[in-house]
């Protein structure tokens, strides 16, 4: 892979945050930061929000304090976060489960498409299809062979509903003409724990997450929903590959605070949180663990905002797809 392209953006992103670091620390609130994780410590949203709080606390100047508040399917954070002081002292971090939530839930106490400032994208990645050692077969193509034969008999886990690995799930399901048995789970570091015991047979989760234990052995690597195969997972196959091309799937993470947050405070924050993304330390372990942040020049709130509005539609219409009907989260 030519590498000369992001080391070019990297300078140049790096020179650009050498400059905007002090106005960063400048505006930023005077209080400690808590970046609100929907989904369970040691999963892959937590190890990504623990990556760029680290750094943006160190340009903001301001204590940034993790705190997981699971359940709901990232339902229960959002609400937190949304009816906060729009100070910008509580910060949400998540992925499409907050764009998800509108069409499966009945119950939500704030509008998604209102109750939020977007601050910035973090990074995106593909996912990849994760099961049990005991999958019997040599390889993908067996793996999967297991699966259209085993239907809805095969239960996959998930990270919550909503959670971009539910809604993998519903993605291949489709595909295939059965609808998956799903198991929730309070994110994918306890479904993975799961999988490890052989308790449950699959999972569709980011790469974050899920990249070690395939590259230790522990679970088979079955496919990866990006176009090529990654230098990462060399042995593990596209989903073209394997003739699934429509499971086709990228996830990404975005910072989002409460409506009405002062713009200077959404600049501050989204300059920190470039200035973290253009150290080339976070840019190797975010590789390193599967994925990478977003160009710069869609680091913006703006560039944000409409990849929100896009997507949105997108994901509403394959929870339609799926038959799933809004219920009240609990």
């Amino acid at each position: 892979m030519n590498n000369f392209p992001l080391k070019s953006a990297l300078i140049g992103l790096g020179l650009l945050m050498a400059a905007v670091a002090p106005q960063a620390q400048a505006q930023s609130t005077a209080k400690t930061i808590t970046l609100v994780v929907p989904f369970a410590a040691g999963g892959g949203t937590d190890t990504v929000a623990r990556l760029i709080g680290e750094r943006m606390s160190r340009t903001l100047g301001q204590t940034i304090i993790i705190e997981n508040v699971t359940g709901g399917g990232s339902t229960l954070a959002n609400d937190r976060v949304a009816r906060s002081t729009p100070d910008g002292s509580m910060v949400l971090i998540n992925h499409v489960a907050l764009l998800a939530a509108p069409s499966l839930f009945t119950n939500l106490r704030y509008d998604t498409t209102t109750a939020f400032e977007p601050v910035g994208l973090v990074n995106n990645a593909p996912m990849i299809l994760v099961g049990r050692k005991s999958i019997p077969g040599e390889g993908p193509k067996d793996y999967v062979a297991w699966i259209k034969a085993q239907r809805d008999k095969a239960n996959f886990a998930h990270g919550g509903i909503g959670t971009n690995s539910h809604l993998c799930a519903v993605m291949m399901g489709n595909v295939l003409g059965f609808k998956p048995t799903v198991v929730a789970y309070r994110g994918s570091a306890p479904a993975i724990a799961d999988l490890l015991a052989g308790q449950i047979d699959l999972l569709w989760d980011q790469l974050t997450n899920a990249l070690p234990q395939v590259q230790a052995g522990t679970l088979h690597g079955i496919a990866i929903t990006s176009p090529q195969r990654l230098e990462q997972a060399k042995d593990v196959p596209t989903t073209a590959e394997l003739g699934m091309p429509e499971v086709s799937y990228t996830m990404w993470h975005g910072l989002y605070v409460a409506k009405g947050t002062p713009k200077a405070t959404i600049h501050a924050l989204n300059a920190a949180l470039r200035a973290a993304l253009s150290e080339p330390e976070l840019v190797e372990k975010l590789k390193q663990l599967g994925t990478l942040p977003f160009p710069n020049d869609e680091l913006t709130p703006e560039a944000h905002a409409r990849l929100f509005a896009a997507d949105l539609p997108r994901v509403a219409k394959l929870i339609e797809s799926s038959g799933i009907k809004a219920s009240e989260a609990k």
